[in-house]
């Protein structure tokens, strides 16, 4: 009666490393997928204010002046094209596009009326300022409104996504986990801790690295996106692994012949305890 007890004692206690050794290896795949694990529940953050993406050399921007007046707004304003049958011409109706004006290498557009005017390392905010300014100093028009807007903002999200690709973004604003939304998310083979943001700035390039399991992703530089950035999501091991069919058949084949050895093994021991 004793020996049946004690090995009925020794099955509950190979059952309950089994069990545990399930539970460690579900902790662990949970740390390695879960996004913002260090989060503290409903505590208040405070947020660095995004002061926009500064304009640089070869961005294309709209900037259009408004008035009371529209006949003097006018002179200011570049003509909008409207697309029929594969020819662009200036017309008022139809699809219609506005024309915009590139940044060149110095950083300067050429506006109308005004001349030349420094655009690049300002915001579209201070340029419209600036725009403005420049306009009732020149006693062109009273009550100018200028609105500046990009019209090549996009980013590319490339890697271990569900839909990677180049999209383009309205507005100058998007954070890295909305970009990543835009690309369907992380597959379950990217790695959430090492994401890489590669940046070009002038003559320099850039490369962030972030985790996006933890709350520190919020701090990053490449937190807010820039225009042009590239979103790199490196793949895992179980993912490197399968680089040709081959090796994933006989990782595969091998995985198997581990699980079916290990189940063979242990209903052997559990027979020999109770017998």
């Amino acid at each position: 009666m004793l020996n049946t007890i004690t090995r009925l004692s020794r099955v509950k206690m190979m059952w309950a490393l089994a069990v545990l050794a399930m539970a460690v290896t579900s902790c662990n795949t949970y740390k390695k997928i879960n996004y913002l694990q260090d989060v503290v529940p409903d505590r208040e953050e405070r947020i660095a204010i995004n002061k926009g993406i500064l304009i640089q050399p070869k961005d294309m921007i709209s900037i259009v002046v408004s008035s009371r007046n529209p006949e003097l707004a006018m002179m200011f304003n570049l003509p909008v094209i409207s697309y029929q049958a594969g020819s662009e011409v200036v017309a008022n109706g139809g699809s219609q596009r506005l024309l915009g004006y590139v940044v060149d290498n110095d950083g300067n557009i050429d506006f109308p009326v005004l001349g030349l005017v420094h655009a690049a390392g300002l915001t579209r905010w201070e340029l419209a300022k600036e725009i403005k300014s420049r306009i009732i100093d020149g006693n062109y028009i009273k009550d100018p409104v200028v609105t500046v807007e990009f019209m090549n903002f996009k980013i590319s999200v490339m890697g271990e996504v569900t839909s990677p690709g180049t999209y383009n973004i309205e507005g100058d604003k998007i954070t890295l986990l909305q970009a990543l939304s835009l690309a369907r998310d992380l597959t379950i083979f990217g790695r959430r801790d090492n994401v890489s943001v590669i940046r070009e700035q002038g003559d320099e390039r850039i490369i962030y690295q972030v985790d996006l399991r933890s709350a520190s992703l919020f701090e990053s530089p490449a937190y807010y996106l820039q225009q042009n950035d590239i979103v790199y999501v490196e793949p895992n091991k179980v993912r490197a692994g399968q680089s040709t069919i081959n090796e994933n058949n006989i990782k595969s084949v091998s995985l198997w012949v581990s699980i079916g050895s290990f189940l063979t093994s242990l209903a052997v021991l559990i027979v020999n305890l109770i017998n």
